[in-house]
């Protein structure tokens, strides 16, 4: 495939430095509206070993609080979507409102916050499965939890799960769930 080579004109480098500049200005200004971003580039991803992952039954049915916790030295970003898989099934729970990946700063000792909902409580639809895994960020290996431990002894119902993203307080969780599903 051959690429098409644009013409060179005295037009040529001014428009293109007018690109550039308009590029990094837009982008400056779109990150400036993440709270998450600032400072972004010198952060590195949480160590997996530095975080504390726990999972908790969620009150309603079908419902998991679950929660991070940077335990390393020092600030560090985890990916803002929780990556939720459920025993010996494919995919992983989807996020409401639908988002892209992208990332979370934890601050040292910070604790970030997210709800699951497994299945709808009135669906007959689905599997059931003996645990469920959680991951602050998709490079990192998760932490398991069993039925059990997440309030669902009988096994956990899953069918078209969903999950909040990371927010600052558990609360804020929940409210976000309970906002997704009406």
């Amino acid at each position: 495939m051959r690429l098409r080579r644009p013409p060179t004109s005295a037009f040529a480098v001014p428009v293109a430095a007018a690109t550039a500049v308009l590029l990094v200005t837009t982008s400056a200004s779109a990150s400036v509206g993440n709270a998450h971003s600032a400072g972004l580039s010198r952060l590195r991803t949480c160590q997996e070993k530095a975080l504390g992952v726990k999972a908790a039954p969620g009150g309603p049915a079908n419902v998991v609080h679950i929660s991070v916790t940077n335990h390393g030295g020092s600030s560090c970003v985890v990916d803002r979507i929780p990556t939720i898989t459920f025993a010996g099934l494919d995919g992983s729970a989807q996020t409401v409102p639908p988002a892209e990946s992208g990332p979370y700063t934890l601050a040292r000792g910070g604790r970030a916050y997210a709800a699951l909902r497994t299945a709808d409580p009135a669906s007959t639809e689905g599997h059931f499965v003996g645990a469920l895994s959680v991951s602050a960020d998709p490079s990192h290996h998760g932490v398991s939890f069993g039925a059990a431990a997440v309030g669902m002894p009988q096994g956990i119902h899953v069918w078209e799960p969903i999950t909040t993203l990371w927010h600052g307080s558990a609360a804020t969780a929940s409210s976000a769930l309970a906002d997704a599903l009406g």
